[in-house]
């Protein structure tokens, strides 16, 4: 039997040295489907990758309370939506006051202002830096590391330091030659103390979350004063099994801060981490459906053309297979030499295929700024798919081989 396999695969391997141009169409048709496949279940596996370390680093045990839950700022365009009152400062600073649950942290935040022109004694940057005012909870709470230098402490925000903590990009682009710790910054004319570097961070939905600059709360108030600006409180408990409770004393809390009554609905969001993370998955989820439809489309497509390849293949040896018939070989040594032939050349294809799909990942990952890891799922995918395709397009042309008459054959010209 192996004696039997051996030699088909060596007569495969010269049938395909024989016809090297129909072996490469037919290679290069079966990897375009495999390419498809590989390369967009990777993309889809390095995004799950990528939110999925967004989250362990951020953390389990996380909750937010803003104007609006994820559900109503989907529909807030729409007519019937209520519009929620914004979170004003005082309400933000009299929840962190009243909200006492154990081993938890509470930071306060709010998007002062985007597309600020940041300025040292030498240089200025492009008016795209987006400044943040928070207090000294908001790094940890936000899973947000430092690669250089500390975060604010309850001093720096207590007494209101002109102090600062960067994102990488913004340090690297106005101190390239330099440590930026203690460097002086100007922003609008008042002067800051850059105090900690944050770690890379990459883009979220198209904003680069490196070009930020983070100042204590109450100074950013007092510096850009927008009317109608929205606060974000943040919530991180120090164990686990503390979020279903710590949340209900959240709602309660914050419903008195508002003076909300019993028979009111409550006019705000509380969106836990895991039911964030846990809505995005959903979504790429999706994706993976649409990409295993979009790549069983080009694969069957693949497995068509093959399969024609291998009947053209039969018809040209036809001469051939009534001498190997006349010589003794039987009907299943035929079926099996053109059905290895077709194995082989499947799996070659489905080899190039997974290497380009692996190799085009790889660079959209890298400008997309997704965690890449090698994509086993889809490498596997890929395999069994392959063999199934060579399969299925094999199995015809290889039973049409065997059923030739060898005297007809003969004549064949």
């Amino acid at each position: 039997m192996w004696k039997i396999t051996i030699e088909n695969i060596k007569i495969a391997i010269g049938s395909i040295k024989s016809q090297l141009l129909r072996t490469f169409i037919t290679v290069f048709i079966i990897a375009i489907g495999i390419w498809a496949l590989v390369g967009i279940l990777a993309v889809v596996d390095a995004l799950r990758n990528t939110m999925l370390s967004d989250y362990a680093s951020m953390g389990a045990n996380t909750f937010t309370i803003s104007q609006y839950d994820a559900a109503g700022r989907m529909a807030k365009n729409k007519s019937v939506q209520v519009e929620n009152p914004v979170i004003t400062y005082a309400q933000a600073v009299e929840f962190k006051k009243l909200y006492n649950y154990p081993l938890s942290k509470t930071s306060l935040s709010f998007n002062a202002a985007s597309k600020v022109e940041v300025k040292t004694d030498l240089i200025k940057s492009d008016p795209e830096i987006s400044i943040v005012g928070c207090d000294e909870n908001y790094l940890s709470n936000s899973g947000l590391k430092l690669s250089d230098g500390r975060e604010f402490t309850y001093t720096d925000i207590a007494n209101n330091h002109f102090v600062c903590v960067v994102g990488s990009d913004f340090s690297k682009k106005m101190f390239k030659n330099q440590s930026p710790i203690d460097q002086v910054i100007s922003i609008r004319g008042y002067k800051f103390k850059i105090i900690g570097i944050l770690k890379e961070q990459g883009s979220t939905f198209g904003n680069n979350e490196d070009q930020r600059v983070f100042i204590p709360i109450q100074i950013a108030r007092n510096i850009f004063n927008p009317d109608q600006t929205n606060y974000t409180i943040k919530v991180a408990l120090l164990k686990d099994g503390l979020l279903e409770k710590s949340i209900d004393q959240a709602m309660v809390t914050f419903r008195n801060v508002r003076g909300l009554t019993p028979s009111h609905q409550s006019n705000f969001g509380i969106e836990r981490s895991d039911d964030m993370i846990r809505s995005m998955l959903k979504q790429v989820d999706t994706l993976n459906a649409a990409a295993w439809i979009i790549g069983m489309i080009t694969v069957l497509g693949s497995s068509i053309a093959l399969m024609n390849i291998m009947l053209v293949s039969v018809t040209e040896r036809t001469k051939e297979i009534g001498i190997r018939k006349a010589l003794g070989a039987k009907r299943r040594t035929i079926a099996q030499q053109f059905f290895t032939e077709t194995i082989v050349i499947g799996q070659i294809g489905g080899v190039v295929g997974t290497l380009l799909g692996i190799a085009t990942a790889y660079i959209m990952t890298l400008a997309l700024h997704f965690t890449f890891a090698i994509p086993w799922g889809a490498i596997l995918a890929a395999f069994i798919t392959t063999l199934t395709v060579a399969i299925i397009s094999g199995l015809y042309p290889a039973l049409k081989a065997s059923k030739l008459d060898p005297v007809e054959a003969l004549r064949y010209e």
